[in-house]
């Protein structure tokens, strides 16, 4: 079973390991792969997500029965579209975690009386499965993306 969390500021170690490992960001391949997370830029990036989110964003950490952080879920608002994120660190993967991680996303947003949820994946990324198990619909496609979306 894995819960939600609300990062501390010093928690965001976790965040720029994730971002920073090779396997956890191979979805990220086609843009660069890792992505730079300095200690420098943490306090603005934890002011915008977690202390003045206003509502349009949504950002929690996975975290195991071993109370070990296990990947990410946000959500944030692009023109008045819901865009979703999941994240699972790259050692906790094939175990079922972005099964549960989206779903407890899912209800969080249910929650606030969103209807509808998208997602862009890179064209090669496997977890479009997750996504269409989980009932979303493919809406756009092309040689680099793949939109997703889910009416609530």
């Amino acid at each position: 079973m894995i819960k939600t969390y609300i990062p501390k500021l010093d928690d965001l170690w976790f965040k720029e390991l994730m971002l920073s490992d090779e396997s956890t960001m191979s979805y990220n391949h086609a843009y660069g792969g890792v992505i730079s997370f300095p200690k420098s830029s943490w306090a603005n990036w934890y002011d915008y997500w977690i202390s003045n989110h206003d509502n349009k964003r949504f950002y929690r950490y996975l975290v195991n029965d071993n109370n070990e952080f296990i990947g990410e879920i946000a959500y944030h608002f692009e023109s008045d579209k819901c865009m979703i994120d999941i994240l699972v660190y790259g050692k906790y993967r094939g175990k079922g975690y972005g099964f549960y991680g989206l779903n407890l996303l899912l209800k969080e947003i249910k929650e606030r009386k969103i209807k509808e949820v998208y997602d862009t994946i890179a064209f090669d990324n496997k977890s479009i499965n997750l996504f269409l198990k989980n009932g979303f619909e493919i809406i756009d496609r092309n040689s680099e993306t793949i939109t997703v979306r889910k009416i609530l």
